[in-house]
């Protein structure tokens, strides 16, 4: 399978996290801070991480996502992964 860029890792990101919070695909920008965005709380936010783990199928480790709470930026840890 080819690598994905940068877009492509964070469309899908943006469809999941849209499709399991129920919000509107339309409302979520990279840039979005998702706790924010989504109303999530922490709990919620490592539901959707593991979910996101099984779909690229890779592992994030607690550190790399420390400090993380936008779309974009999530999207280039899970990138450097996917490799």
């Amino acid at each position: 399978m080819p690598t994905r860029n940068l877009d492509e890792i964070t469309t899908e990101i943006l469809d999941l996290a849209a499709k399991k919070f129920s919000v509107p695909r339309a409302e979520l920008k990279p840039e979005d801070d998702f706790f924010k965005k989504l109303r999530i709380d922490s709990l919620q936010a490592l539901d959707l991480l593991t979910g996101l783990e099984r779909h690229f199928s890779i592992e994030l480790p607690d550190y790399e996502l420390q400090g993380v709470t936008d779309f974009r930026t999530l999207a280039e840890r899970i990138q450097a992964r996917v490799g």
